[in-house]
């Protein structure tokens, strides 16, 4: 028998999830607060093109207005101007192919199969991105309802444009939140994140009986904060796009700001790799008995040179500049760390090949690690 559906539970968690929803727009900026107000201005765009339209214009027309304004109010002012631009364009190329065609062949079946043929192809030139499909749209609508007649050409253009002017309008009077500080936050908190999971690693490697539960967990670790990189990397592509044009103030920093967020990003998604390289040997060791058997002073020592790349992360995390000289300080400390475990392992005798290919291994992705925070150090401090 199908499972019999609790109509009262499904209203209640709806109800408890738009409550929490609405909870969330009120507590802050942020994501939902953003698609509320983009809601609310599409609705009241669309409304006044729509009564402006019928007001001014034929019926047959009106409807291109409201449909203009949507295409106007996208999540960025650049966007917006761009789809609408495009918008524009593709609809007066559509507009003149069904005009010149009805003028020259006359309104027939044929004709109306040569236009949907040349609409098609004009509408596939990359300028008009994914307005292309307009072309042809708009090119039925004056076809068939126009007859290619130029007075509801005219009347189109002009319901396109009051949509167009409602919908570009509706951002000027209140632009999309700029989100700037959020997009550094991000980027502080996931350095944070990762300089404590190395501390833990250091921490794991350093105890006389490593729980294997524990590296199983920094994989997994490792593994989400990789897909949270991607997402702050997006989110951080997304505000850049809407700091362009947008009419909202911001900090005299903010400029240099979000390309400082975004290099730290690609930073971090390239140490990521080294840090599941690293945990992957360790689990290893683990599991074949390796670990147990690394000289008793290598796994302190690479402890601290984890514990000295955490500190690094530190500085390269937070959301303002810091101190170049500082930072590089503090490289030079853990490469110092590094440089004393690669000493002491060419003086180490006796390790089998198998806990030397261990040791070698983290050392070889620790260097490495080292080395791309050297290198993006200066990018980061210069974005």
């Amino acid at each position: 028998m199908p499972r019999r559906v609790d109509a009262p539970h499904k209203i209640r968690v709806a109800a408890t999830e738009g409550t929490d929803y609405l909870r969330r727009v009120v507590r802050g900026a942020g994501n939902e607060r953003d698609a509320l107000l983009l809601g609310a201005k599409t609705v009241i765009a669309a409304m006044t093109a729509w009564i402006l339209a019928r007001y001014l214009l034929p019926p047959a027309v009106s409807t291109f207005a409201p449909f203009t304004a949507l295409v106007a109010l996208q999540a960025t002012v650049y966007r917006s101007v761009r789809d609408c631009l495009q918008y524009v364009v593709a609809m007066a190329a559509g507009a003149a192919l069904a005009a010149t065609l009805a003028a020259v062949a006359g309104v027939h079946g044929w004709t109306f199969g040569l236009l949907t043929l040349i609409a098609l192809c004009v509408g596939r030139i990359r300028r008009f991105g994914q307005q292309g499909i307009q072309v042809a749209i708009v090119g039925f609508f004056a076809f068939s309802s126009g007859q290619g007649q130029i007075h509801y050409i005219g009347h189109l253009v002009a319901s396109v444009g009051i949509g167009a002017l409602c919908g570009l309008a509706a951002h000027l009077v209140l632009a999309p939140a700029r989100h700037t500080d959020h997009r550094q936050q991000a980027v502080t908190a996931l350095y944070t994140t990762m300089g404590q999971r190395l501390t833990d690693l250091a921490d794991t490697l350093e105890a006389d009986d490593p729980a294997r539960d524990h590296l199983r967990q920094w994989r997994r670790d490792w593994r989400r904060l990789t897909a949270e990189c991607e997402r702050i990397r997006h989110t951080i592509e997304a505000e850049i796009e809407n700091g362009r044009m947008n009419p909202r103030r911001t900090t005299a920093s903010a400029g240099g700001a979000l390309p400082r967020a975004w290099e730290a990003i690609a930073v971090a998604e390239r140490s990521m790799d080294h840090l599941r390289s690293m945990t992957r040997t360790l689990d290893y060791g683990l599991d074949s008995g390796e670990l147990a058997r690394l000289p008793a002073t290598f796994r302190p020592r690479f402890g601290a040179v984890l514990r000295a790349t955490a500190r690094v992360m530190a500085e390269i995390g937070p959301a303002s500049p810091t101190d170049g000289n500082l930072t590089d300080k503090k490289i030079d400390e853990a490469s110092a760390e590094l440089e004393r475990v690669q000493q002491h392992e060419r003086v180490t005798a006796g390790a089998s090949s198998a806990t030397h290919a261990v040791q070698g291994t983290l050392v070889t992705d620790a260097g490495r690690l080292l080395a791309d925070l050297r290198s993006s150090r200066q990018d980061i401090a210069t974005s």
